[in-house]
């Protein structure tokens, strides 16, 4: 069975950085899916904040984050992550990474239901 373990989460001040990483644990590595990172603040709906493809490719983010995030994916050690620089208090949330068995692996996929599998998420706080 496959699970996500994400990390790296924390308080930080306007204008800082974090990384956080998602460790894929399970028969199948991180290869054979297409991984994403969402976000949630109390009272809101879940909020996309990046994607890479299943090959590893293809990215994209969402227009809050362009520009001050990057994500990346090492197969070779089943790990996703998510480098965040300039935050800012508008991006605290608990961030949560995602994984879907991608048939097409060119393909990006963009919306929560797209992904089966979830991690239990990390608490990042961007304090002014």
């Amino acid at each position: 069975q496959v699970q996500l373990v994400e990390s790296g989460g924390g308080l930080v001040r306007t204008g800082g950085s974090l990384t956080l990483s998602c460790a894929l644990s399970g028969e199948r590595p991180s290869g054979n899916f297409a991984m994403a990172w969402f976000r949630q603040t109390p009272g809101k709906e879940r909020e996309f904040v990046a994607v890479v493809s299943r090959n590893g490719v293809l990215t994209d983010y969402s227009r809050s984050v362009k520009g001050r995030f990057t994500v990346s994916k090492d197969d070779a050690k089943s790990v996703f992550t998510l480098q965040m620089k300039e935050l800012q208090p508008d991006d605290t949330a608990i961030y949560y990474c995602a994984a879907s068995p991608a048939i097409n692996a060119g393909r990006l996929y963009l919306n929560g239901p797209d992904y089966n599998i979830w991690g239990q998420g990390t608490q990042v706080t961007v304090a002014s």
